[in-house]
């Protein structure tokens, strides 16, 4: 997709973003070209003046249509271009081209500050022992080790294709998050989804994340793979258990009966696995009857060595609706 912005807009961009506070990435204005969707959406005219376009369009005899909106001055990009920057240009004769050459300086320095985003991302980035939930999630430890503007540059990095993000002056939700203590589980909530903290990590959970599961039921036919509403599918592997068997997530109390330790509460084993307490009430829980048979997704407590089976879960993921 073309579109015909040229270096007028790309000045009027500069100081309406600077009057708003934007920070580098608004300043650095319209770039020449960016994704959309499938494709690219490409600006070939930002380097050519207004002037220049409509001395070619009467010269070729062109046609175009005005849009009236364009005269009415209670819009900020009218004020700016009918009132502001007749008396910028009338001063400084250079004004737009200058402007729009600043623009480009920031560009450049908005695509160092997204390298920079990446090398620190890198390192936060290494896999952790939950990493089969499907979740993003980033390692703290390797953001704390950052600056303060290099950890909302590379948050900012991170979360940009997630959600909308706050300006400069409503980051305190992040500050709240890193420093709680060791044993709080803060959370973030931002336009479109929250940010989680648990076991050392940092977690984005949009989407289903967000809602309690529905009740998945009986199992009908455990030879095949169960779909569980808003939570993925199941798959019994090995010798299939008998008696008939259903599906129940966590309400607080459940007692598992393991072969080597008697009867554990299920809350004491999932904080001796440390799962994250936003995936606690998502674990599918096997039951025959009221007896707790396996806990999905954990080793160990997802089946019966002794009699040849296991409950796997995949969960869903972010191509499965979550984003």
């Amino acid at each position: 997709m073309l579109t015909a912005q040229h270096r007028d807009d790309q000045a009027e961009t500069l100081l309406f973003r600077l009057l708003r506070g934007a920070g580098v990435k608004g300043l650095s204005g319209m770039p020449s070209e960016r994704a959309l969707g499938h494709g690219h959406l490409l600006r070939p005219l930002l380097d050519v003046t207004r002037a220049e376009l409509e001395t070619y369009a009467a010269e070729h005899q062109l046609s175009w249509i005005e849009d009236p909106s364009n005269q009415d001055r209670q819009y900020s990009r009218n004020y700016l271009r009918h009132q502001v920057f007749p008396i910028l240009v009338e001063r400084w004769p250079q004004a737009l081209a200058t402007m729009a050459r600043s623009a480009a300086h920031l560009r450049e320095a908005q695509g160092l500050l997204d390298e920079l985003a990446q090398i620190d991302l890198a390192e936060a980035g290494s896999s952790g022992e939950f990493d089969w939930l499907g979740v993003p999630s980033l390692a703290l430890a390797a953001l704390e080790k950052l600056s303060s503007p290099r950890q909302r540059n590379a948050l900012s990095h991170w979360l940009a294709t997630r959600t909308r993000l706050p300006d400069s002056d409503h980051w305190s939700g992040w500050q709240n998050l890193r420093d709680a203590t060791g044993d709080a589980c803060p959370i973030w909530r931002l336009a479109d989804g929250e940010l989680h903290r648990a076991g050392g990590r940092i977690w984005w959970l949009s989407g289903a994340w967000l809602r309690t599961p529905p009740v998945a039921g009986n199992w009908a036919d455990p030879t095949l793979p169960l779909s569980l509403p808003e939570n993925g599918r199941l798959m019994l592997n090995g010798q299939i258990p008998y008696g008939p068997l259903h599906i129940r997530y966590r309400e607080g109390g459940e007692v598992m009966d393991l072969a080597d330790r008697g009867h554990r509460d299920l809350k004491r084993l999932l904080n001796e696995r440390g799962v994250p307490p936003f995936a606690r009430g998502r674990l599918p829980l096997l039951y025959r009857g009221e007896h707790l048979l396996a806990v999905a997704g954990l080793r160990g407590l997802d089946g019966s060595a002794r009699d040849g089976w296991d409950l796997q879960w995949q969960p869903l993921n972010e191509d499965q609706g979550l984003s």
